[in-house]
């Protein structure tokens, strides 16, 4: 029987880079398998259904909610987030890594569930860049840059409670930061 596979909880404010970096790692790491959430939101241009998220309607959320399929779920900004339980469980009965790509009220979710998870927080190197990223990446009114602006402040406060924190100043050295981390809990799972 192959060893479990360690789950790890990524959050950070929107414009962080979190895709950036989770698309370093996954091609550094052939045993990481990055975990698709389902929402509520409209797909936006070049996302595809099953590959980028599951895009579902208000009341399949729902159903899934009240058939307990979730690990987490949340609500952010306008639209609802939620990670199936299912593919997480056997992909890390398979001995894989998988990486959750979710916000700081999900991520707490699944803390409570998988004490053992692996927290990384990934930080802006300052409020000023990420708001001119959210700018320049041009996909949100600017009362919604607004509204993720003050989202990103306070999920920020708490960066605190995880395991590990990383500042994308620089794509590349963030990946290998986290790159790191993850070797390093490799390392600590095999000991035991």
């Amino acid at each position: 029987m192959s060893e479990r596979g360690l789950l790890i909880v990524l959050s950070a404010p929107s414009g962080c880079g979190k895709s950036t970096i989770v698309q370093g790692l996954l091609k550094r790491r052939d045993r990481l398998k990055f975990s698709v959430s389902a929402t509520t939101r409209a797909p936006r241009e070049g996302e595809v259904d099953g590959r980028d998220y599951f895009f579902i309607s208000h009341e399949k959320f729902d159903a899934m909610v009240d058939n307990g399929e979730f690990l987490e779920h949340a609500q952010y900004v306008e639209n609802r987030y939620g990670t199936p339980r299912g593919p997480v469980e056997r992909e890390l009965a398979a001995g894989n890594d998988v990486l959750l790509d979710i916000e700081t009220q999900g991520a707490f979710q699944v803390c409570g569930q998988c004490p053992d998870a692996l927290m990384v927080f990934l930080l802006p190197p300052s409020f000023e860049e990420l708001e001119k990223r959210l700018i320049l990446r041009g996909k949100d009114s600017p009362e919604v840059i607004k509204r993720r602006l003050e989202v990103a402040r306070r999920e920020c406060l708490e960066a605190e409670k995880y395991d590990y924190r990383i500042v994308n100043d620089e794509i590349e050295r963030a990946v290998s930061e986290f790159d790191s981390i993850i070797e390093k809990e490799r390392r600590k799972i095999n000991k035991q």
